[in-house]
């Protein structure tokens, strides 16, 4: 499971099922996005993932768990458009 995560991006938790490792519960919340803060290539001893995420909450988590969001696109702004004043003719 390699695709591109990095520090920053948004992920969605897609399995909050006990630690595989050592069966107790996990703080992640299924349907919930976390931001990545670090990440670790190191596969994961479950043999499902080659990468560790660190998303703030307890300590690295499997990126099995996780889905990569799409980045958000850029948003077009409105923006006023600047009209001539009037001027009155003076006699």
């Amino acid at each position: 499971m390699s695709y591109d995560v990095g520090r920053g991006d948004l992920v969605l938790c897609v399995n909050a099922a006990p630690n595989h490792v050592t069966g107790e519960p996990v703080p992640l919340i299924a349907g919930e996005t976390y931001t990545v803060y670090d990440l670790w290539l190191f596969a994961c001893p479950c043999g499902r993932s080659d990468a560790l995420l660190d998303v703030g909450v307890g300590f690295a988590w499997c990126q099995s768990r996780f889905r990569l969001l799409p980045k958000p696109k850029a948003k077009e702004k409105r923006r006023k458009v600047s009209v001539p004043k009037e001027l009155e003719k003076v006699d």
